[in-house]
């Protein structure tokens, strides 16, 4: 028999198949609109969409802060509005990302990079914190489906601060980097990112466009990534779990 879902609004459905009932991330498309203007359409998680839309566009440069945003009203589930204008003319870009890629729907390499400056000196902190931090990284709809990933982010003392998850980890990603406009704490000088997989280029980028000057993931960092942790002068760290984990850059902020 087909399989039929019920969603829930914390991130998970149950679907029934053969009269058997599991629960599975829920993903869905979010239309962002700026000034009235359809501008990115990702695959993401429902929930937090301010926040996503928020970190969103201050990754890709075309907002300095928080500012105004929430549900549209004629298509409130799935469309979010943020004020505008924006800091640059987008033209005629229009991005469209899915839950596995970060830069999908960009034309150019020009389109792909994100100028920021290198982030400041940050925390020095031991190793053995470092590569706890997976382990205190909230992941509540991941332990319902195994679907889900996660970014957190930690004081110097790896104190969780906030955590997001989605189906699309540059989205989890977002939603933090949002959240933390809206809170005033960006740049996140002084303070830490966590991702529960892998470290690709675009996370790098977007944390280093919030000014984060360390980085720590689950798995395993790209080559591009390591590239550009370096040249913005951050401590890329890869591999964080069972209390060990490798350090690619800025091994000056380990202790």
């Amino acid at each position: 028999m087909p399989a039929e879902s019920d969603h829930d609004p914390r991130g998970y459905a149950t679907v029934t198949h053969d009269g058997v009932s599991d629960q599975v991330a829920v993903e869905e498309p979010l239309e962002i609109r700026v000034g009235g203007e359809p501008l990115a359409v990702t695959m993401r998680t429902p929930g937090d969409d301010e926040e996503l839309a928020l970190g969103f566009l201050y990754g890709e440069g075309l907002i300095e802060g928080a500012r105004g945003a929430g549900p549209t009203a004629d298509f409130a589930a799935n469309a979010v509005e943020v004020e505008g204008p924006l800091l640059r003319d987008a033209g005629e870009r229009r991005f469209y990302t899915t839950s596995s890629c970060g830069v999908c729907g960009k034309g150019s390499l020009e389109e792909v990079a994100v100028h920021s400056e290198p982030v400041g000196e940050g925390p020095v902190m031991e190793r053995d914190l470092l590569a706890a931090l997976p382990e205190r990284l909230r992941q509540p709809v991941f332990e319902r489906t195994g679907g889900l990933h996660a970014t957190g982010l930690f004081d110097a003392s790896g104190e969780l601060l906030l955590a997001r998850e989605d189906v699309g980890r540059h989205n989890a990603m977002d939603k933090v980097v949002g959240r933390a406009l809206i809170d005033g704490l960006v740049p996140l000088r002084g303070l830490v990112l966590c991702v529960s997989g892998r470290l690709a280029f675009e996370l790098v980028q977007k944390a280093a466009v919030a000014g984060a000057p360390i980085l720590v993931g689950v798995g395993a960092p790209t080559s591009l990534a390591v590239d550009l942790a370096a040249d913005r002068g951050m401590t890329l760290c890869g591999f964080a779990r069972k209390g060990g984990m490798n350090v690619y850059t800025g091994a000056e902020r380990v202790a």
